[in-house]
């Protein structure tokens, strides 16, 4: 989606799930953020960085940036079903949003590791 992110994750024995997501959103914005201002082809570069880092000086927890909001949305998955149901959810997200015609067709999901005999952009392990 193009203003924020569903995910399905769990962590590994001896990992915390909150300090996973904590890493990630760290490092995709690091990468986001030096990605926008070296694209010489970013006509609102200066303006988007501009946002990030007025949004940084009003929260404390930041040094100079913020890109993800500080909260999230956890849901623990418990029975098979509820899985069954968020990754539908997730995969249908696009399609509902207009974006696609097909959850597959939708460059940045899992669902074409689910519904076809390709892989996706990252990998998945299949639930």
């Amino acid at each position: 989606m193009s203003n924020h992110v569903h995910l399905i994750a769990s962590a590994k024995g001896g990992f915390e799930l909150a300090a996973l997501i904590r890493d990630l959103k760290k490092f995709t914005s690091r990468m986001i953020i030096e990605s926008i201002g070296s694209n010489g082809q970013e006509s609102r570069k200066e303006w988007m960085i501009w946002m990030f880092k007025r949004a940084g000086a009003a929260n404390s927890n930041n040094k100079v940036y913020q890109f993800w909001q500080q909260d999230n949305h956890p849901i623990e998955l418990s029975t098979n079903e509820m899985m069954d149901q968020r990754l539908n959810y997730l995969h249908e997200n696009p399609v509902r949003a207009g974006i696609v015609n097909f959850a597959s067709h939708y460059k940045y999901s899992s669902a074409v590791d689910y519904y076809e005999e390709r892989l996706g952009l990252l990998n998945v392990e299949l639930l």
